[in-house]
């Protein structure tokens, strides 16, 4: 029963945490706790305004946009109590990415942060959005006052609390939950529609790899990265929630400075991350003075995990990073290594109830070791992209879902990754994958960070070009040697360029795409 399969919805699973977990922390922001009572409260009475004031219904969408926030697992848990189907929007989206996603999901409300007003009335016409329900960052500190023409959270808080009950979720496992908007990188971006069965199922699979782990420590579970992120959303609003573990959540882990005071002053047992940063935090100078003694899991997913990253986080925590795979159509999580296990370079044994196979062209099964397609059948697979049948028919074969990844499964049965389908480098007829060159290179002791891309080249079709970033003055042969010992020669960078800092998207990941462009 360890993924939850005694559960039709996530109301239920919700409602049942509620009540096992009364007078546990489940949040910490700002420095503001929240306990999974007065959570309860609040999510019913959002529920309540949301159907009464609101006239939102079963199956219909809600967009939340918000930073790292205590509303936001509110705004979520309402949500869902009532079947609203979550639209999760990045706070830092432009207006033509916002109205591409308002209009694509039909979305009829929004619980958004006051200073993204500017950024939405600029679209708001355009969408079916009726109803915007706004806060501010402070609101549970010091609640502030509505705008004209808008809901404000705090008051709808209150005003929840005498209004008649919600009519709460009927829904089935194979109803949708989430539209979980892809990165678009191919493209425009398409909706990912995951059910409550999947994220149920997702859950549930993290917890069976995590609960045992978990109960050795004391102290908070830190949250850097964005709960609109499938990655957080599921692992920390779902999983660790449902295991009654209390999330830390960082607003602006942009904000170095702030990041470490908030985890200083309190312990911690866990912290879900980014290669990018694991290595910021361990180049702040206040972050070495932290006590890591609670600290017994760091998992890494999102990007690829360097191994110079790795070594240097286990240098100045003392804790190993458990690097884990996912994606935002399988819920997310696919993979994970086994605690005190961890094989560098690989991210881990599927799930339970998990299969991941590499295929080639042809969509048929490689032999074991060598390089193919990832492909994936499990619970947390999508039902498909949200009006897309098209998109759809392309990734989606007898429950098999298309990652894109070039990748292998190890004789050990871990699972390699070696890079995107569409990020591979054809150098006079060979394959490089950016990720190995981008290892090296950051094993170089004057690298910060490292990208890696393919530009053309009249001889060799496609020529390998690298951008870094670096803490030392080096040359480009200096750096070409270096990889010419690591490397075989058509490997090696071509051109090497130094820059200021990565264009990096808002969780953190390289964009590879930017500097393309270049």
């Amino acid at each position: 029963m360890s993924i939850n399969e005694n559960y039709t919805n996530l109301r239920q699973f919700i409602d049942d945490r509620f009540a096992s977990y009364e007078g546990r922390l489940a949040y910490r922001c700002l420095g503001q706790s929240m306990l999974y009572d007065e959570l309860d409260k609040h999510a019913t009475h959002l529920a309540r305004y949301f159907e009464h004031e609101m006239g939102l219904k079963a199956g219909d969408r809600i967009v939340i946009q918000l930073p790292n926030l205590i509303q936001y697992p509110v705004a979520m848990y309402a949500a869902v109590r009532l079947g609203l189907v979550v639209v999760n929007t990045n706070p830092l989206y432009t207006p033509r990415e916002m109205l591409h996603q308002f209009t694509d999901s039909g979305a009829k409300a929004i619980v958004i942060l006051s200073d993204l007003l500017p950024k939405l009335e600029q679209v708001r016409e355009q969408t079916q959005i009726e109803h915007v329900l706004v806060t501010e960052a402070a609101d549970f500190i010091q609640p502030s006052s509505p705008g004209h023409n808008y809901h404000n959270f705090i008051d709808a808080l209150n005003k929840g609390e005498t209004l008649g009950d919600f009519t709460p979720s009927q829904a089935q496992r194979d109803d949708t939950a989430v539209l979980q908007y892809t990165g678009g990188t191919t493209g425009v971006s398409k909706g990912a529609v995951l059910s409550h069965g999947n994220l149920l199922a997702n859950a549930g699979q993290m917890a069976a790899r995590l609960e045992a782990r978990c109960q050795q420590s004391e102290g908070v579970f830190v949250c850097p990265l964005p709960l609109y992120h499938i990655y957080a959303f599921t692992v920390n609003m779902i999983g660790l929630f449902g295991m009654g573990e209390a999330n830390l959540l960082i607003p602006n882990p942009r904000d170095m400075d702030s990041f470490v005071n908030a985890i200083k002053a309190v312990p911690f047992k866990g912290l879900a991350g980014i290669n990018t940063l694991f290595v910021g935090l361990c180049q702040h100078p206040g972050f070495k003075e932290i006590d890591f003694s609670n600290l017994k899991i760091t998992l890494s997913g999102g990007a690829a995990l360097t191994h110079s990253a790795a070594h240097l986080w286990e240098d100045v925590t003392g804790c190993a990073i458990t690097e884990g795979y996912g994606l935002s159509e399988t819920s997310p999580v696919v993979s994970f290594n086994v605690f005190g296990e961890e094989e560098l370079g690989t991210v881990g044994k599927p799930l339970e109830q998990t299969q991941v196979a590499a295929w080639d062209e042809h969509n048929q099964p490689v032999p074991e070791g060598e390089v193919g397609e990832l492909v994936v059948k499990g619970p947390q697979v999508m039902k498909g992209y949200w009006q897309r049948e098209d998109e759809t028919s392309k990734v989606m074969i007898d429950g098999w879902f298309k990652t894109g990844d070039m990748g292998l499964i190890q004789s050990n049965g871990n699972v390699k990754i070696v890079d995107r389908l569409k990020d591979m480098i054809i150098v006079s007829g060979f394959n490089v994958f950016p990720n190995e060159v981008e290892d090296v290179l950051s094993e170089h002791p004057a690298v910060m960070e490292a990208a890696v891309v393919g530009e053309a080249d009249e001889k060799t079709g496609e020529a390998v070009k690298a951008f870094v970033t670096v803490n030392e003055s080096v040359t480009q042969d200096e750096l070409r040697e270096y990889c010419r010992e690591h490397l075989t020669n058509y490997k090696v960078p071509k051109h090497i360029e130094v820059l200021e800092e990565l264009p990096k998207s808002t969780v953190g990941k390289i964009l590879r795409r930017e500097l393309r462009k270049r």
